[in-house]
């Protein structure tokens, strides 16, 4: 799969994705912070997948109506557990993913959005 990891999701959760065989592109080393829209743009234009902890990115989705290729918000997850969660992920959720679809994680609780038709 091909991921988009924005600067506040941790570059651990990048480097572990990449070891894992995703295509992983890391925002955290790309110089200045475009910003969230720039962001969204490139992650639809390149078909990845985008990882934050951020908020402001469903926003762009849902009220500004932004394209996508997908999402996943980690907005209470620790640094520590991102790995493994996003582990438990790519193992329950792959299809998912792949379909598009926005997946936040709370605590124990996976929310899975999908794009309506």
């Amino acid at each position: 799969m091909k991921f988009l990891i924005d600067r506040c999701a941790g570059r651990r959760l990048a480097i572990w994705l990449r070891e894992q065989g995703h295509d992983v592109w890391d925002a955290s080393g790309a110089g200045p912070d475009p910003g969230d829209a720039a962001l969204l743009e490139q992650a639809a234009r390149e078909s990845r997948i985008l990882v934050t902890i951020d908020a402001d990115f469903g926003t762009l989705i849902h009220v500004a109506g932004m394209e996508h290729a997908g999402m996943v918000r980690l907005p209470d997850v620790p640094a520590k557990r991102r790995i493994e969660i996003f582990a438990h992920l790519l193992m329950g959720h792959s299809d998912d993913l792949q379909e598009r679809a926005i997946i936040t994680v709370r605590g124990a609780r996976i929310r899975v959005s999908k794009q309506k038709p």
